[in-house]
């Protein structure tokens, strides 16, 4: 068996101005829509004399990029297993710049009728094939050159990206919600799309920055036959695939709700559009550190134990934070979603790494994305619409989508709980190399090399 070649060395900081901050770019044009759907795409694009209703479309809508999201972690793993990191990266980074520009330039339903929401559905396919494709290859951009001992925080990189991403969008839609008197149609709503495919020109300088890297394909010193690396990976670890979309399920699920059905509940019982953004840019503050901070904790005392933490921690929450956005009081709103912030950063910070560490390094692109964007789909992009269908059959009562989210925790629990525990393993045990260090840790997951 031949050594694993090392991939070239980069800082800290240049690999976080790839992983963190391109990320931060490509989802700000990600998440900026679920801002819009849940604050004006339900008038612009699908009007109702039912505002709830025309919110319910508008969540929809959001939700089809998640259909493409498996198919962009699939398409784009492979590839990047097979060909490279760096040119699978820089093509998620346009695909979504340019996405993001045209919703920004799309006439509303008045204008052009049934055609608008057709097209702002299309748009959002091609954001959500991007999407998926984003999240695991930036991840292992810092995982693969993570020092000894940093791999959690390293791969953490690109959890705060999305969060620095979050507090971007928020930041610019508030600024665009004051800028135009709290009234965000009809074209203020559209600045923050403009700008962001604006801005993904500065991750794409980065990008074209990196180091080439030679293709992964055996990079554990194994040929494979030819084999189709997500295939490789079902085949021999299916287990493993089932648990990652599990996790993804519950994470995407919490961060979906707390991300765009929270903006709707608020501005649903009474508080202003502006007042909602700044309970979002709280959460936002919160997220980007607490991610690299429990992602560095995984990597002292594991990732399962800060997995499960989070999840229990967050299941709990959620049936406080109704009570507390309740009492119309915006202090403790804005308290309420900082706390949101802090508790989805738990096990945010560390999924990139875990999952990552899950397969060796010829599989790792197709197998971590395949499974963590199917789990997204399945989490995220049904999220908000259940929330308000939730709320609907429960006769507006909230306890139902803390029950629910509570659901989606439970899962992510005992899915972390079914993978194995790979903090301390060197990368040569990840990537399948037998070693006696690897047998005292009893794992029970079997090796994905033959």
């Amino acid at each position: 068996m031949t050594a694993q070649p090392q991939a070239p060395r980069v800082s800290a900081s240049k690999t976080f101005l790839v992983s963190g901050l391109g990320t931060a770019l490509e989802y700000y044009d990600f998440l900026i829509y679920g801002l819009a759907a849940g604050l004006v795409f339900n008038t612009v694009f699908f009007p109702s004399a039912d505002p709830v209703v025309g919110t319910l479309y508008a969540f929809g809508a959001f939700g089809t990029g998640f259909l493409a999201r498996p198919l962009g972690g699939i398409v784009i793993g492979h590839f990047g297993d097979k060909i490279g990191r760096k040119k699978m990266l820089t093509l998620t980074l346009v695909l979504m710049g340019v996405s993001s520009f045209l919703v920004g330039l799309l006439p509303g339903y008045a204008t052009i009728g049934v055609w608008s929401p057709l097209l702002l559905v299309l748009l959002r396919l091609v954001q959500g094939f991007a999407a998926g494709g984003e999240w695991g290859g930036a991840a292992l951009f810092g995982i693969e050159r993570a020092p000894r001992g940093r791999r959690g925080l390293w791969g953490s990189f690109t959890s705060m990206g999305i969060g620095l991403g979050t507090l971007l969008g928020v930041g610019v839609f508030t600024l665009v919600s004051l800028a135009a008197d709290d009234q965000l149609t009809p074209f203020a709503w559209r600045i923050p799309f403009l700008l962001g495919g604006a801005l993904v020109l500065v991750g794409l300088y980065a990008r074209l920055s990196m180091p080439e890297e030679a293709p992964p394909e055996h990079a554990d010193g194994e040929a494979d036959g030819g084999e189709v690396p997500l295939k490789a990976a079902v085949r021999r670890a299916p287990r493993t695939i089932l648990c990652g979309l599990g996790i993804s399920y519950g994470y995407n699920t919490i961060a979906y709700i707390g991300f765009t059905y929270f903006l709707s509940y608020l501005t649903g019982i009474g508080y202003s559009s502006t007042e909602a953004l700044a309970g979002q840019l709280a959460y936002s503050v919160l997220l980007i550190p607490a991610a690299p901070l429990f992602a560095h904790f995984s990597d002292r005392w594991g990732r399962r134990p800060v997995m499960v933490l989070g999840g229990v921690v967050t299941a709990v929450f959620l049936f406080c934070y109704f009570p507390l956005v309740d009492s119309g009081h915006i202090a403790v709103a804005v308290a309420a979603f900082a706390v949101v912030g802090l508790v989805t950063g738990m096990t945010q910070g560390p999924v990139p790494t875990f999952l990552g560490e899950q397969f060796p390094a010829r599989v790792r692109y197709s197998a971590m994305s395949a499974s963590y964007q199917v789990g997204a789909a399945i989490g995220g992009g049904t999220a908000s619409f259940v929330a308000t269908g939730l709320m609907i059959l429960s006769d507006q009562n909230p306890m139902a989508v803390a029950g629910y989210g509570a659901f989606a925790m439970l899962v992510l629990v005992a899915c972390s709980l079914g993978l194995r525990e790979t903090a301390h393993l060197s990368v040569e045990e990840i990537n399948g190399e037998p070693s006696r260090e690897a047998e005292q840790h009893g794992q029970p997951e079997p090796r994905l090399s033959t």
